[in-house]
């Protein structure tokens, strides 16, 4: 069985934002265009797909820590924020973004409550995951020998 954790997050992340926007299952809001994705940032994201791919790196995350809040993500999220020259402190990203993508991907199924708090992924959205990680891992395995043993 493969799991996402199987195959690199740079290679699989495009494919389910690709997936979530075929679906419907996200969409950005209205003010996506222009806002920053934490204090920490200079500027707003440049690319103009950033929230489906935001999206899916925050399905893969629950998919990986379990049951998971807005908090938690946000802190996943966040970085250092330069304040000059004084040193610099660790800032979380916007809870708003995460707060929004929570709601959308458990909207569309993806995502249900756990009873001890947060969020985890439902078994639609497992089988999302199970299934992009395995299409991505068959492609890979033609290259990469190596990684055939996880199929």
């Amino acid at each position: 069985m493969t799991h996402p954790e199987d195959v690199p997050a740079s290679e699989l992340l495009p494919r389910l934002a690709a997936a979530l926007k075929q679906r419907n299952a996200v969409a950005p809001p209205s003010w996506a265009s222009f806002v920053k994705t934490g204090v920490h940032k200079q500027r707003a994201p440049i690319d103009p797909d950033w929230w489906y791919l935001r999206s899916a790196s925050v399905l893969r995350k629950i998919y990986l820590l379990g049951s998971v809040g807005v908090t938690r993500l946000s802190s996943e999220y966040g970085g250092k924020r330069d304040r000059g020259s004084a040193p610099y402190h660790a800032r979380t990203g916007s809870r708003s973004i995460a707060r929004e993508i929570i709601q959308q991907l458990e909207k569309s199924g993806l995502l249900q409550p756990h009873k001890g708090g947060g969020r985890r992924v439902s078994p639609e959205g497992q089988k999302l995951l199970d299934t992009e990680s395995r299409d991505l891992l068959k492609s890979l395995s033609a290259s990469r020998p190596a990684l055939a043993k996880y199929l």
